[in-house]
């Protein structure tokens, strides 16, 4: 008799075969990730596109309604300020960003708000500064870009203690939006316009008393070749070149005060920058889009910024745009003939 064998079989990987299963998925990951990271980046582009849309169609129907839009800022005149009077002696106005809410579906949180005083007047601020309604400072989704990274602080509290208030966290909703007031004068130059700043902005105003609002038809170089509203994403945080700042606090400077969107401040001069060196982000030079988001336009989207043109439309400016192009787009009333296209 032949004797018995037995035919013994083999299951699973060697760890050879492992290995270079390993290495297939681990090169797949590496192809699928970028694609994916692409998409969710549109996708939050996308929806930042959107609220900026928003934005457009809010500004032209509140003109619709009162015949005007309002300045980036109003000082409200002492004899037209309401009883009683503001005890912080502040006369600054909400900015344009609160007076749109009811155009986006937003009346009831506008409600809670008294329009005719102060932002900085304690009627207008919660506990324990003030008596608003703490429901008054939910955050606007319209006014916050997704591609912003993290949760950036819109702490006020500091500057309230410097001014004599109670002490501790004044944490009120932000913005990644900004209305445009005008050209700081680093950037007029770049522009070969004059060597001032301007307040010639589509919001732009010089006298917030009796200037603060302001008429389509001031907009002379056409509703299609002006900005109105661009991204200035992360504040209250401070990020040049896509690297936040050194720094935590508005002490030692990684944070900038103006974030919240009731503030008028949040309106800015658009500054020009070299972007040379973290460590002086200040510089001045001629580039102007996501160098520095303290006074320039920026974003956390690959190459340019997001801006709503005063006819509601939405565009990407490069990066690359010149200072020539990009300032003739800031002014209303240059006189000057560019477009995006």
């Amino acid at each position: 008799m032949l004797p018995l064998t037995h035919n013994r079989r083999r299951f699973g990987f060697t760890l050879v075969e492992l290995l270079v299963v390993i290495a297939i998925i681990g090169v797949l990951v590496g192809l699928l990730l970028p694609a994916v990271q692409a998409a969710r980046e549109a996708a939050r582009r996308m929806q930042c596109s959107n609220n900026l849309k928003q934005m457009g169609l809010a500004i032209h129907n509140h003109e619709s309604t009162f015949k005007y839009m309002p300045a980036w800022g109003k000082d409200i005149a002492a004899a037209d300020y309401p009883s009683p009077p503001n005890p912080l002696g502040q006369n600054a106005a909400h900015g344009p960003l609160l007076h749109l809410l009811p155009y986006l579906e937003q009346k009831s949180l506008y409600d809670l708000y008294d329009p005719k005083r102060s932002y900085l007047d304690p009627i207008n601020m919660p506990a324990p500064w003030g008596t608003l309604d703490p429901g008054a400072f939910t955050p606007v989704t319209a006014y916050l870009c997704p591609s912003t990274p993290g949760d950036p602080p819109g702490d006020y509290g500091t500057y309230f203690e410097s001014i004599g208030l109670p002490g501790g966290s004044f944490n009120a909703p932000r913005t990644d939006y900004s209305p445009i007031r005008g050209l700081h004068r680093t950037l007029a130059v770049c522009a070969g316009m004059p060597d001032v700043s301007t307040n010639n902005g589509m919001l732009g105003s010089t006298d917030l008393e009796r200037k603060w609002s302001i008429k389509m038809s001031e907009v002379t170089d056409g509703l299609s070749n002006t900005i109105l509203f661009g991204e200035q994403a992360g504040r209250q945080k401070l990020y040049f070149r896509n690297k936040s700042t050194p720094g935590s606090t508005l002490l030692d400077g990684g944070l900038t005060l103006n974030s919240y969107y009731g503030d008028q401040n949040i309106a800015r001069q658009l500054r020009g920058y070299s972007g040379a060196s973290i460590a002086d982000p200040e510089q001045p030079g001629c580039s102007a889009i996501n160098v520095y988001n303290l006074n320039g336009l920026y974003a956390f989207h690959p190459g340019g910024v997001q801006v709503v043109l005063g006819d509601g439309s939405v565009r990407f400016v490069s990066e690359t745009t010149s200072a020539t192009v990009f300032g003739s787009l800031v002014t209303r009333d240059g006189g000057e003939v560019v477009s995006l296209d």
